[in-house]
């Protein structure tokens, strides 16, 4: 070779010799680490660059690196280079797995592959290209050399530089590392597996991820992830944040959630959906039928066509409005609506209005989305608006004190001190049916399917069954009995009394199971909880709180365990029959509340706060609204105790209903009160 070459052309010819490695080769000396052969190569490069009388040239250097270099690469690059669009050799590693040797970095078919900055690359080049002809060629090869090794060779090539860098270089590596780990995994992860990993997240995180990228967008406001978090906060509290949001439609959350979980996985809408798309299976089905018709009935061959083929319109368009198009709004505003309530109950944000027109004390109330019904000392019935606050109609009929209603679509039931129970057409003010039967008058009474419940001032419980028209009296209770609950699942009610007493009764063996003692006053109220309500304590509370069992001797229970079937008498053992409620709360007049546990009758917890007696109790599964002789309504956290007291009234508080977003009060002022959040 002619050694007179420019150095444009010498490397020209040197870039020949090696057409399967990249353009660049890295000279032999750079190849050991440390000790003699680092000092070695030292003193080879100082000759090289700059003589003791030698002048090596560019293709000296190719020449060189030819010998080891190349075939380094020629023996690394064909395991580690597979291109997507050239089909690989027979038998080769990539012929299995094309990308196996593709990192996430690197990999051509990755959606999210960062793509190199190009500010940054446009200053390397500008800094590359100040250094020497054999800088350039020296620092490339290194790069080619790097790039083409396998992780194993890499890694030795990274502790060996490592080791030799000063702090400087060690800083830079770690600014410039803390951008380049980061990874958009959502991008990267199925789309199954990212929207689980987003349903981990709290309410505040999703919002944020939202605001990520379009992508992260799209996957945070999904309505699978969206319903995952409307199950886990909305009338429960949440195991692992502790709020609670106010109860959603039951039917749609049933409704939509098989069809949520098979779009996650991927699968669409099957035969466990049938009631959203009808599917190939139940589609050949169907069309066996129309097949079947068409052979019994003399159809022609054109009717049965078009009888076909309307059915399979039918199924396109199911589909197509069902599956691609959201029938109702998303699960995102279903929450959204639900979290602006729950703040306002927790912030204590609401808007009251005030019902007037009893003349005399409002003893009892109910109300739901539309109508608010009230009885009172007056001996009326009174209907509101709830928007307009006016009065609807007044149901007459009672010669004294309504102490007792309730109401669903159709009808409603009231009881008085006049000793009778009266049943109500209340959309037009028609008294339907009287009944008496009770020696003293009724003050509370519980209706459920069939059955009706009545306590009354002769101090017994009264059963009443309307379909064949049987009663049965319940006797145990030494005083008056106050309040009333049916469980028709269990067939089975319970009862508060002025004798400080609560008793749970077995509508079937006619007996009581248990009685339950631990308040040292006059038992005003007793409510149920519902099945999803639930209360974790490691201890009972009040060692004086204790429960009889009439039948058997109830065992002894953890806390934390389900009661078991014996623990409710012999009638609970078979499976058949439902178990009662566990948790059941009451009120009374020595100014407490208390919760308990009717699988072992243990009072679990009691709730201090009014200064004198509770009149009035209502809870579901996020809260507790109390309200008292005192005047005052306090809302209650069932597991952190009390959070709120609202005032207004001027008489005690004698009756209380509470829905997801109102709380509705009357008391002995006149007056009902209607706080909605």
């Amino acid at each position: 070779m002619d050694l007179t070459e420019s150095p444009a052309k010498k490397r020209r010819l040197s870039l020949g010799r090696n057409e399967r490695s990249p353009p660049f080769t890295f000279p032999h000396q750079h190849a050991h680490y440390g000790g003699e052969h680092l000092r070695l190569s030292s003193t080879a490069t100082a000759k090289m660059n700059f003589g003791d009388g030698a002048n090596f040239s560019t293709s000296a250097n190719s020449r060189l690196a030819g010998q080891t270099v190349a075939p380094f690469l020629a023996k690394h690059i064909p395991n580690e280079y597979a291109h997507l669009g050239r089909p690989p050799a027979a038998g080769s590693p990539a012929a299995t797995n094309p990308n196996t040797k593709y990192c996430y970095r690197h990999r051509p078919d990755m959606k999210c592959r960062r793509q190199a900055d190009e500010p940054s690359m446009d200053q390397l080049q500008h800094e590359l290209e100040d250094l020497s002809q054999s800088d350039q060629q020296a620092i490339t090869h290194v790069w080619s050399l790097f790039s083409a090794a396998p992780a194993k060779h890499r890694n030795l090539m990274l502790q060996g530089i490592l080791t030799q860098c000063c702090f400087p270089q060690l800083s830079y590596l770690a600014c410039n590392i803390r951008e380049l780990i980061r990874i958009d995994f959502l991008t990267a992860l199925p789309t199954e597996i990212s929207l689980k990993v987003l349903c981990y997240l709290d309410t505040t995180s999703l919002c944020k991820a939202a605001q990520v990228s379009q992508r992260w967008r799209t996957l945070a406001d999904d309505d699978f992830v969206w319903h995952k978090m409307c199950e886990q906060h909305i009338d429960r509290k949440c195991t692992k944040c502790g709020w609670g949001l106010p109860l959603l439609e039951r039917k749609r959350l049933r409704a939509s959630k098989r069809e949520l979980q098979l779009r996650a996985t991927g699968r669409g809408l099957n035969e466990w959906s049938p009631n959203i798309t009808p599917c190939p299976e139940a589609l050949a089905e169907s069309g066996e039928d129309i097949l079947a018709v068409a052979k019994a009935a003399p159809l022609s061959a054109d009717v049965g066509r078009r009888r076909s083929d309307r059915h399979l319109t039918v199924y396109k368009s199911v589909e197509e409005d069902s599956y691609f198009q959201p029938k109702c709004r998303p699960w995102k505003e279903v929450y959204k609506d639900r979290f602006k309530i729950g703040i306002n109950w927790k912030h204590g944000r609401y808007s009251t209005k005030i019902f007037r027109g009893h003349s005399n004390g409002v003893m009892c109330l109910q109300f739901d989305d539309h109508v608010l019904a009230t009885g009172s000392y007056d001996a009326t019935i009174k209907i509101w608006n709830l928007e307009t606050c006016e009065e609807i109609r007044t149901l007459k009929g009672h010669e004294s004190g309504i102490r007792c209603l309730q109401f669903d679509e159709t009808k409603l039931i009231s009881g008085s001190i006049d000793r009778t129970i009266k049943v109500w057409n209340w959309h037009t003010g028609d008294c339907l049916s009287t009944y008496t039967g009770h020696s003293g008058g009724v003050i509370g009474l519980h209706f459920d399917s069939a059955l009706l419940a009545s306590g009354s001032m002769d101090k017994s419980v009264k059963i009443w069954n309307f379909e064949d028209k049987s009663t049965f009296l319940l006797r145990g209770h030494g005083d008056w009995v106050n309040a009333v609950r049916l469980d028709s699942a269990s067939r089975t009610v319970v009862s508060a009394s002025d004798d400080c007493t609560v008793k749970m009764w077995d509508l079937d063996t006619k007996q009581c199971i248990r009685t339950f003692e631990g308040h040292v006053g006059q038992v005003q109220q007793v409510l149920l909880m519902p099945a999803e309500f639930d209360f974790e304590t490691d201890e009972e509370d009040g060692s004086s709180s204790t429960a009889s069992f009439q039948s058997q001797s109830a065992p002894r229970q953890t806390m934390a365990e389900p009661p078991l079937p014996d623990s409710y008498g012999p009638g609970f053992t078979c499976n058949e029959r439902h178990l009662p409620p566990r948790y059941m709360l009451s009120s009374a007049l020595d100014s407490t509340i208390r919760l308990w546990d009717t699988g072992n009758g243990r009072c679990l917890h009691t709730y201090f706060g009014h200064l004198e007696g509770v009149w009035a109790l209502a809870a579901d599964t996020l809260r507790i609204v109390s309200g008292a002789e005192d005047r005052m309504v306090k809302v209650w956290d069932p597991k952190k105790g009390y959070e709120r007291t609202f005032t207004g009234h001027a008489g005690p508080v004698t009756c209380i209903g509470l829905s997801d977003n109102k709380i509705c009060t009357g008391s002995e002022d006149c007056e009902v009160r209607m706080y909605s959040f």
